[in-house]
């Protein structure tokens, strides 16, 4: 391949990854978290005693609470932990025209019904919202726009980095070497970590485009598809084409019945909640939500029932029984979002989504240490210029605040949890002061300096986890709670913890042993001038490395 193309893309590369890698960072380390919020939402709740129910009961519940508020006629009843014991019956609801926050209706033992507003979704929505944002204050849709547009440009950055990678492919693939020349061991990390998961990158990049401009590709099909037309195809695909409207009153069958109904349709089918519409007339229908391990579906899938007498309405949506475009579709959103194979597909996006956050992260490391090289084979001063000092320190800023924000916020969520009204809010407050501090500090004192202090401050953050734990353990008269079950939470934040006290203590190494023109040493805005102090012989450490590397050689 001729040498101009390759160098062509390689500034094409650059210059994407530059301008997406902060807000692709923040995306996929929150987008890592969302593999296990469940539990992260649970780790932060206190548990409570439950007096298991039988299902039979919910045509009670269903009844009190219609009786009680007569114009609910959608709601939800959850199975999962009804099912398994782990809550009480409950109908959940929305009433947005009036308040977007949920309310709850549960049955008591005693046959009375409570209802009563729930809380804001806490930990679970901060983190699902900052892996579609990036955490851009203002309207949801501005901010998926945004991280749809820097998602377009990251599939950019990969057909460009792959073809920068072609001509030395088969002798460097998968070559690490851990050597004292510290660009080239952060360029072979950075190669290792894109080639690896290079399908992972790709699956991830084009769907994340199509989520976020979602609306704007809609639109665009409107008008060059379908003349105008797409609300109307749409209408003739809803699930609810074949549902008559009819106010009229009717009794329902009892919520046992429809999962026995499921379950002679597909076996294999788990359900885990049921939705009702227009409960208690005879257009009631309910939407059987649930997973189906053999099948790559949409988080979850659903068949439609009537509600009345039980009938499939649809089951495009339904695992096992989609027509090629729907599973297709469905295919395209499991990829995404991992809701499929079990914990072993968990486990694997989550490290994927913390590799690709250190992909961006070592992307920003290469092109500022690249500056310092090239000044020096240009012959000049070697004097870093003001835009590599911002952006390395907007890089450690905005990595290690993301990373100290998240951990801060669920730490401080069981804390807060019973003595605050809005927990949700408290978990964005925290959030943002820690990231905008780490902002703050990392160009007040610049990025050597502050990268030190932001991973020591991260890693003490990430330790509060288990500690708040053991706490809870050790001394429950001060209202926190252990949380046996969810161990996980606390190892997977322990070990986060060890390993960035180690890349604290090896950036510290570096920032006093490392070259003093490099950005990432302490006083480096010094000039070293003349070409001659090239050849100095100095001391070469890794930069938040794996591996500390330590020996002499020419730079």
């Amino acid at each position: 391949m001729r040498s101009e193309i390759v160098r062509l893309y390689r500034q094409v590369h650059t210059w994407t990854g530059i301008l997406t890698g902060l807000i692709l960072f923040v995306c996929f380390y929150a987008g890592a978290l969302t593999m296990f919020k469940e539990p992260l939402e649970r780790w932060i709740t206190p548990p409570a005693a439950v007096t298991p129910m039988a299902l039979d009961e919910a045509g009670e519940l269903i009844a009190a609470t219609r009786a009680l508020r007569p114009e609910v006629h959608d709601f939800t009843l959850a199975l999962d932990p009804v099912l398994s014991g782990a809550a009480p019956l409950r109908l959940t609801w929305t009433e947005e025209r009036i308040d977007p926050a949920p309310w709850a209706a549960t049955l008591s033992p005693d046959g009375s019904v409570t209802v009563d507003r729930l809380d804001p979704a806490g930990i679970e929505l901060l983190v699902d919202v900052l892996h579609r944002t990036a955490g851009i204050p203002g309207d949801l849709d501005i901010g998926t726009m945004v991280t749809g547009i820097a998602s377009a440009l990251y599939v950019v950055a990969l057909v460009s980095g792959v073809i920068v990678l072609l001509p030395s492919l088969v002798k460097d693939f998968l070559v690490l070497r851990v050597t004292a020349n510290l660009k080239r061991m952060w360029l072979d990390a950075h190669n290792v970590l894109g080639i690896v998961s290079l399908p992972f990158h790709i699956v991830i990049a084009l769907s994340a485009v199509v989520f976020g401009l979602h609306d704007q590709i809609y639109d665009a099909l409107d008008e060059v598809v379908y003349d105008g037309q797409m609300r109307t195809v749409i209408a003739a695909s809803s699930p609810f084409r074949g549902v008559r409207k009819d106010t009229g009153p009717a009794t329902m069958l009892a919520p046992q019945a429809f999962l026995d109904r499921v379950h002679a349709l597909e076996p294999g089918f788990t359900p885990t909640s049921l939705e009702y519409h227009d409960a208690g007339t005879r257009a009631a229908t309910v939407r059987v939500w649930g997973h189906d391990p053999r099948y790559l579906v949409r988080r979850e899938g659903f068949v439609l029932l009537g509600a009345i007498d039980g009938r499939v309405i649809d089951t495009e949506y339904m695992p096992g029984h989609q027509g090629a475009w729907s599973s297709t579709v469905s295919a395209f959103f499991a990829l995404h979002f991992g809701s499929f194979g079990g914990g072993v597909v968990r486990w694997t996006y989550f490290l994927l989504g913390l590799a690709g956050a250190l992909l961006f992260y070592t992307g920003n490391l290469l092109w500022i240490e690249s500056r310092r090289r090239t000044e020096r084979r240009a012959g000049g001063p070697v004097t870093q210029s003001c835009s590599t000092r911002l952006l390395a320190a907007g890089t450690v800023g905005v990595c290690l605040g993301c990373v100290g924000g998240l951990s801060s916020s669920i730490a401080a969520g069981k804390w807060l949890n019973g003595l605050v009204d809005d927990l949700h809010a408290w978990h964005w407050g925290i959030y943002y002061v820690a990231f905008l501090g780490a902002c703050i500090w990392a160009f007040l004192r610049g990025a050597a300096r502050a990268g030190v202090e932001l991973l020591w401050a991260s890693a003490v953050a990430s330790a509060a986890i288990p500690a708040t734990s053991l706490l809870g353990w050790l001394a429950p008269g001060l209202g926190l709670w252990a949380s046996p079950g969810l161990i996980g939470v606390d190892l997977v934040a322990l070990a986060g913890a060890l390993a960035l006290a180690s890349m604290a203590r090896r950036t510290a190494r570096r920032a006093q042993a490392g070259p003093r023109d490099s950005v990432w040493a302490t006083g480096a805005s010094a000039t070293v001038p003349g070409r001659s102090a090239s050849l100095n012989r100095v001391e070469v450490r890794s930069i938040d490395a794996p591996q500390s590397v330590t020996s002499t050689t020419e730079v």
